[in-house]
């Protein structure tokens, strides 16, 4: 790609922080008008987007490169227009991800066909390079779940419950979880309860420790949808670290990885062993697709490795 400006100067830099946030405050007025049919995605990802902008300047938050583009490419890949942009200015400066040209052009163009002005000046000068969107863009084949032999416990919820139901089996998948492993690990947690507290100061519907809660950038683990995001991208991680293995993953949810991994399986804590139980029956299997680009394994599987049966 070449070094050119979208100010037209002829010189490719970064724009002082003033001038950027002038940029994303008008683009996410543009993009929440140009996407009036789909409010709760739209709502979603104007959220994820300034959770970017805030960790990519440091604006209230620690400065964290790594997860701005995580936030940024969750909001462009449902399609909102200045979080694309935004994923394809990082990759052509090389901030907080390799410097990539070929996948700034592709975001650019990605943007540029849903209006975004800077995007549409950036493609016209130096072009686009087609299918090199960076992986994060392509939702991992996970969507494309078996049918449970098992009857669907939470097929019929009251009100209250049916609504955060909805939100799980409509947020769960961009996140490549089954939304009945989601629903499963919430019942048990907090039995739909968003204002549900344990004596371990775990909270809300995911019943998040404040630990987590941090760790997976949750501000309010009361806010049912900031609780089920922290609790998914938990989930997410803890598939990917488990390679998949659903009794694992419950037992780390519940006990921490680090008491996983402490045992090599389930640790051996009454508590832990019937939590286990009690998603497995609601759940039903024992494995479950995941993302192995997001964490190495588990020390579990190099003894396992190590120590073949």
């Amino acid at each position: 790609m070449g070094q050119v400006d979208p100010r037209g100067t002829g010189v490719w830099r970064r724009w002082p922080l003033g001038f950027a946030r002038v940029i994303m405050l008008f683009g996410t007025v543009g993009v929440a008008a140009a996407q009036e049919p789909g409010r709760s995605e739209e709502a979603d990802s104007s959220r994820m987007l300034s959770e970017a902008v805030a960790y990519e300047h440091g604006e209230g938050v620690p400065k964290d490169m790594l997860k701005a583009a995580e936030l940024y490419c969750a909001a462009a890949r449902v399609g909102n227009a200045e979080a694309q942009f935004s994923l394809g200015w990082m990759y052509a400066n090389g901030r907080g991800v390799p410097r990539d040209d070929a996948a700034a052009g592709a975001l650019f163009a990605l943007a540029a066909k849903s209006g975004h002005a800077q995007a549409q000046t950036l493609v016209a000068r130096v072009g686009s390079a087609g299918d090199a969107l960076p992986s994060c863009m392509h939702l991992p084949e996970l969507v494309h779940w078996p049918v449970l032999e098992a009857p669907d416990p939470f097929a019929i919820l009251p009100p209250p419950q049916q609504e955060i139901a909805a939100l799980v089996n409509r947020v769960a998948p961009r996140y490549g979880i089954e939304p009945r492993f989601a629903l499963a690990v919430i019942a048990v947690e907090s039995n739909f309860e968003p204002r549900a507290r344990s004596v371990r100061d775990a909270r809300g519907l995911m019943q998040l420790v404040p630990g987590t809660a941090q760790r997976f950038n949750v501000r309010n683990p009361y806010n049912v949808d900031d609780n089920v995001r922290g609790g998914l991208t938990y989930l997410r991680w803890l598939l990917a670290y488990y390679r998949g293995q659903v009794t694992l993953v419950a037992a780390a949810y519940n006990a921490g990885e680090g008491a996983v991994d402490k045992y090599g399986g389930i640790p051996p804590y009454p508590e832990t062993r019937d939590y286990v139980k009690r998603v497995m029956r609601l759940f039903s299997r024992e494995s479950h697709p995941y993302d192995g680009r997001i964490v190495a394994p588990s020390p579990i599987f190099a003894s396992l490795r190590s120590h073949p049966k």
